[in-house]
């Protein structure tokens, strides 16, 4: 098992929930924490309920670092709007989101990596920076160097999700747009997110 297939799992065992609604999520066998005591855990405080609500948004994107979720934070409530609706807006913009959403890759840990190594073109210009924040109207392709591989082949081909609305892709060529900032309920979480909890979380 790879390091990211391994990391991805334990996630999921951690939080109790299939995050991106794969059959062969471990929580599907087994929908409790790991640890002797992970199947006998006390009903959660506010606190907890906030921190969990917290530690799935973080995971559902890769497990990001608690900077980033926080800088995300502090964007979120600066802008007029609905500060909840305002944060997972911005986690959608991201590079590696939009690549995973575009179905470009299979996990959104891969899609960290895909960008990483330079695969990824914006408006016809290379960027290799995860957290690039993708404006609406902005082209996002796969060089061509990387269209032959196996993983990004399959990824294009699999059934298992689909592109969302709020982007466009030519599934032959390998690119795609996105068209506008997402609200809540466009987002296809596979488990249900709960960013209000994380406002609160971090206005404590």
């Amino acid at each position: 098992m790879s390091k990211r297939l391994n990391a991805k799992h334990k996630i999921e065992r951690r939080l109790g929930v299939n995050l991106w609604g794969k059959a062969n999520s471990p929580v599907e066998k087994r929908n409790y924490g790991p640890g002797q005591h992970g199947a006998n855990r006390k009903k959660p405080t506010d606190y907890g309920v906030q921190l969990h609500a917290k530690q799935k948004l973080k995971g559902v994107y890769g497990n990001l670092s608690e900077k980033q979720l926080r800088k995300y934070y502090a964007e979120a409530i600066r802008r007029k709007g609905d500060s909840s609706e305002n944060l997972v807006g911005i986690l959608e913009c991201r590079l590696d989101s939009i690549v995973y959403r575009m179905k470009f890759v299979p996990t959104v840990f891969a899609a960290r990596q895909f960008v990483s190594h330079g695969h990824v073109l914006v408006n016809g210009k290379k960027v290799n920076i995860p957290s690039y924040m993708v404006k609406p109207g902005d082209e996002i392709a796969v060089r061509n160097k990387a269209k032959e591989m196996a993983f990004v082949i399959e990824a294009m081909a699999a059934t298992d999700r689909e592109v969302p609305e709020y982007m466009s892709v030519d599934a032959k060529e390998m690119k795609g747009t996105f068209v506008r900032v997402p609200s809540l309920a466009d987002i296809p979480y596979a488990t249900q997110m709960e960013p209000n909890l994380v406002i609160e979380f971090y206005s404590r």
